[in-house]
């Protein structure tokens, strides 16, 4: 151990694994969505001891500020939810356990005999050029990407419409007289 920012590490990765690993075997879907909260904060936080900033508050901003609360949104606003029971088949867990404990001794073995090369680093943020680099040079593909995002929004909250279904119908009404 080379100091505190091991102890750090070692936390930030129990939580994401172990956030994950209960978002993958909660049956109730909030206590799911509660842990893949954790499971978010703990992928920022490696993002910061590997010195990039910029992910770090993207993984916050995008998926914990907006696709865990469009999940959240979606869970609250369905109207059987608390009927739905969210069951998985219990006769593929053991060849599941089996394949999972071979990944993991596969992995484990690689990670453990790689030599890596550590080195000190300097840390330097990162935000200031994508910042520079996203408002000249790569302007026009990020308001491309943008409208087209726009777009895809406004198409969803089209087919998503209550009424749209009873307009198709008058629609067709129409064109039969």
């Amino acid at each position: 151990m080379s100091g505190p920012a091991d102890y750090i590490f070692y936390a930030a990765a129990a939580i994401t694994v172990g956030a994950a690993i209960l978002v993958a075997v909660l049956p109730n879907i909030l206590y799911a969505a509660v842990a893949l909260l954790f499971s978010f904060a703990g992928v920022a936080g490696l993002y910061v001891l590997l010195s990039a900033d910029f992910l770090a508050a993207t993984q916050i901003l995008v998926y914990v500020g907006g696709i865990l609360v469009l999940l959240l949104f979606a869970v609250f606003l369905s109207n059987r939810i608390s009927d739905a029971k969210i069951t998985n088949p219990t006769h593929f867990r053991l060849p599941a356990a089996a394949i999972c404990l071979v990944l993991f001794g596969v992995l484990s073995f690689a990670a453990v005999s790689t030599p890596y090369a550590v080195k000190k680093g300097v840390y330097l943020p990162t935000t200031a050029d994508i910042g520079e680099l996203l408002m000249t040079r790569y302007l026009l593909p990020f308001e491309v990407a943008s409208v087209l995002l726009l777009a895809a929004l406004i198409g969803a909250a089209l087919l998503s419409r209550p009424d749209r279904a009873a307009a198709e119908k008058g629609d067709m009404e129409e064109g039969k007289g």
